[in-house]
This record gives C-alpha cells, structure tokens and sequence, in this order.
C-alpha cells in the first residue's frame, strides 16, 4: 500500500494516507522519569496492515468512519484523527479547518499495533499535503509527539529505532526481506493496565548489529531479547499466551512475540507469500493477517 491522491465526492481532488500497523520486534523498559513516564528501547517496523485516512473539501471539520473494525470507535467522544486535525490547523493558523474527513479503519482498536497513532500521523500528513502546508517530517514528528508517543514514529511509517518515552527516533539496523503474520484475540488492553502490571528491574536496550543478511538471522538475534511487557499483558489476558503458542507453531514461523502492551502478536517468515499463506489457519474468530513489511515512500 502507498500514499496517494484520491478523487473526493464533490468531484475536486483529495488527498489519502496510508496508517499502516507499527510492530514492536523488541521492546525494554529501560527506566523511569519522575513525571511517571517509562523509558523504552525498541526496534519497530511497519506491517503492511493498515489503516487508510483521507481528506477532502468540507464545511468546518469532520470525520466518517468505515471499515470492518469501525465500530470499536464509534461511542469515542473525540477521536485522535479529529484532535490531530484541530492541533495542525491551530499550527498553522487556520481559525476554520474545512475538511472532510475519513478513516477507514482495517486494525483493531487498542491492540499494541499503534492504529490510533499510525490514524494520527496519517491525518497529519494528509492534511499537511491538502493544506499545502509543508511543514516537513520534522515539525509533524513534534507536534504528533503532543497526540501520543507513538505518533511520532508513524509519521515517517519507516523502520527505526525507538528510545526516550517513544520520541527519540534513530536508524534501524538494515533490514532483510521478511513476512510478518499478525494476531489478536479480539481483546482490548490499555497500555497503563500494562505498565502498572509490570514488575522487576529495568532491562538494558538491546545490543544490534549494523544489518542482518536474512531473516533466519535477524529473528536469533531477535529471539534472545523479549517484549518487557509481555509477562503482565499475559496476566490480565491470557489469551495472549494461546495466540503466541499457534504463532509459534505455524510451519515457518521464525520467531514469534507480543508486540507493544498487546494483545496483538507477531510471527517472523521469511517472505510474505508464506506469512500470508500461514495466516490463514488460525482461528477465524481472530483478527489475523499476513504479508509483508510497508515500505514508505
């Protein structure tokens, strides 16, 4: 999937972005602020799940749900797409925003893959580019960073290291060519939950090498570091456990883990027609999917 330019109802163009999944490949808690914020180390990459958010000429501001996971988000009072729209006209100093919006929404809510920050930078983006605003990756990274710590992450949608409370972004190690598998038990988590459910030290981030050739390789390294939050996520939902044992078990799974504070997992394959094709035997009743990593354009 990639960004692109759509044609609205009205018949003028608008504009669409992609919100694909953000997968946590580790994830350490490396510390604590005074403010309660933790510290983490993590190497994310895009899945190609996602998200699509479009714009287009309107009176005042508004946002239309679809898609087959809409509904977990229809009682939500103040969406993070309509707050992320309202922060970028106040930005830049548009009094009345004018526009349409839509969120066509493919993830499951609350689920450790990022959707409502991936939803945030994508509205960001598209507005930026329908407003003419041109403020760059840089100024939409600060300002999606006062939307949540994930935002800032998604607005490039590339692979990267991440440390600070999500905010302090760095070049990944070169990526080989690999498949992604993706799972959730159709169970909401809270991402405090998680946190105040976690116990023991902090661990130290994760020593990587420059790149990994392929990924047989990338997940053995992967394999002796861990999600940090995964053990509380397993307490307070235990499916958890069961998703990550059928993840583990699918023929070619390389590796597998709970990405962010969950209930979402992963499994590493070493392509994606071969994710795709493992993800069609787990339980129906799963929010399931396989292919590829996004690559941003």
């Amino acid at each position: 999937m990639e960004a692109g330019t759509v044609k609205a109802g009205t018949g003028q163009d608008g504009v669409a972005e992609i919100a694909p999944a953000k997968i946590n490949l580790h994830l350490h808690v490396t510390g604590r602020r005074a403010d309660g914020y933790h510290l983490l180390d993590s190497l994310v990459v895009f899945a190609g799940a996602a998200d699509v958010v479009s714009v287009a000429p309107g009176e005042g501001l508004s946002l239309e749900l679809s898609g087959s996971e809409s509904g977990a988000l229809a009682a939500e009072p103040d969406n993070l797409v309509l707050r992320a729209a309202r922060l970028l006209a106040e930005a830049a100093g548009r009094p009345v925003p004018g526009a349409a919006l839509r969120l066509k929404k493919h993830l499951p809510v609350a689920s450790g893959i990022g959707g409502g920050s991936a939803d945030a930078a994508a509205a960001l983006r598209a507005l930026d580019r329908f407003w003419g605003l041109g403020l760059g990756a840089a100024r939409l990274e600060a300002l999606g960073l006062r939307l949540g710590a994930d935002v800032p992450v998604c607005v490039g949608s590339r692979p990267a290291r991440m440390a600070g409370i999500g905010e302090v972004l760095s070049q990944a190690p070169r990526l080989p060519d690999f498949g992604l598998v993706l799972a959730n038990p159709r169970v909401s988590l809270a991402t405090p939950r998680i946190f105040a459910a976690r116990r023991g030290a902090f661990s130290a981030p994760a020593m990587l090498p420059e790149g990994w050739t392929d990924a047989a390789a990338m997940a053995a390294d992967l394999r002796a570091l861990g999600n940090d939050l995964e053990p509380p996520a397993i307490s307070l939902c235990p499916p958890i456990a069961e998703v990550l044992a059928a993840l583990t078990a699918l023929p070619g799974a390389l590796m597998a883990r709970m990405s962010g504070s969950g209930a979402t997992c992963f499994a590493v394959f070493s392509g994606a027609a071969e994710a795709r094709r493992a993800a069609e035997v787990l339980p129906a009743a799963w929010w399931r999917w396989g292919g590829g990593v996004y690559a941003a354009k």
